[in-house]
């Protein structure tokens, strides 16, 4: 199994964010019912943790606490002002129970 475990599904909360850190990097894992996804944890644009944003369920979004900008949980791209720039996306998956995040970016095709 490639990547890193970061933890039991249980511990991540359901339609939440927990940050997780996988060598240096600092790492948003959402879940939303039994799917998770992993972002840069750090805004593009002011450098706060998005983990302690607001996960929006339905638009399969992440919100920053600061500014309100949103970033999609897929792509990393910004939907909302004032952000301009996207954040890291990573593969996250679960395994046995468990989350397993790869560090490496993932290629995002339009």
């Amino acid at each position: 199994m490639s990547g890193t475990d970061v933890g039991a599904l249980e511990q991540f909360p359901v339609n939440g964010v927990r940050k997780v850190t996988v060598g240096s990097v600092d790492i948003a894992v959402v879940r939303i019912a039994d799917d998770v996804y992993a972002l840069a944890d750090t805004c593009s644009h002011a450098q706060v943790s998005l983990s302690e944003g607001e996960v929006w369920c339905d638009e399969l979004e992440l919100e920053c606490p600061k500014h309100g900008s949103a970033f999609s949980l897929t792509t990393g791209e910004p939907s909302t002002l004032p952000a301009t720039q996207p954040v890291a996306v990573y593969t996250a998956r679960v395994v046995d129970g468990r989350v397993v995040v790869d560090v490496e970016p993932q290629e995002v095709t339009s």
